[in-house]
């Protein structure tokens, strides 16, 4: 029997941010407040992430400019990581580089093989603030590594080079919601 809640089912989902919003660019904060708004906060990213059907979220994603992501993903063996991590630090990421389709929820539609290490150890803490290290390798190594990279101000179509960057970025022109995402720029001018 469970005895604890399902992440995020206390949660409401909030609207992402896309692929041009200032917010993805910039470095995020540190927590410094472990609180029920902290709490929340990530109760509303784990409800954001599975109502866009995502495998992680940062929290920059919904314009909170804050060191917080969060994951419920597979590994390659399909063993299920679930869990959030405050102030992370990719400590190490290491191993065989493998190239790999990768997506992004600020990106909808998009993929690109994109190249990352194998393994990742991570460090932060959780919403109480106690000390939390993650290990991963395969896909749930390249959900670590992407996470940390939001919260850096970086999005994977950075780690792009050559003809994988100019098809990726084209493929974000033409996508639907990057008109609409110019149209709401313009607006706030």
């Amino acid at each position: 029997m469970r005895h604890r809640t399902i992440p995020g089912s206390s949660g409401r989902p909030r609207p992402m941010r896309l692929y041009g919003d200032p917010v993805l660019t910039r470095p995020c904060e540190e927590v410094t407040t472990f609180d029920g708004e902290l709490a929340a906060l990530v109760e509303d990213m784990f409800a954001t992430m599975y109502a866009a059907n995502g495998v992680g979220l940062a929290a920059n994603q919904i314009g909170v400019p804050l060191r917080v992501f969060v994951y419920d993903c597979p590994d390659d063996e399909e063993r299920r990581h679930l869990g959030h991590l405050v102030n992370p630090t990719l400590v190490e990421a290491d191993g065989p580089v493998f190239r790999g389709p990768e997506g992004c929820l600020s990106l909808p539609g998009i993929e690109a093989g994109t190249s990352r290490h194998d393994h990742a150890v991570v460090t932060g803490f959780d919403v109480t603030g106690e000390p939390v290290t993650v290990t991963g390798t395969g896909f749930f190594a390249r959900c670590l590594q992407h996470e940390c990279d939001h919260l850096g101000g970086g999005l994977y179509v950075d780690h792009l080079t050559g003809l994988r960057r100019r098809r990726a970025l084209r493929a974000v022109a033409r996508a639907p919601w990057a008109a609409a995402t110019e149209d709401r720029a313009v607006e706030s001018v």
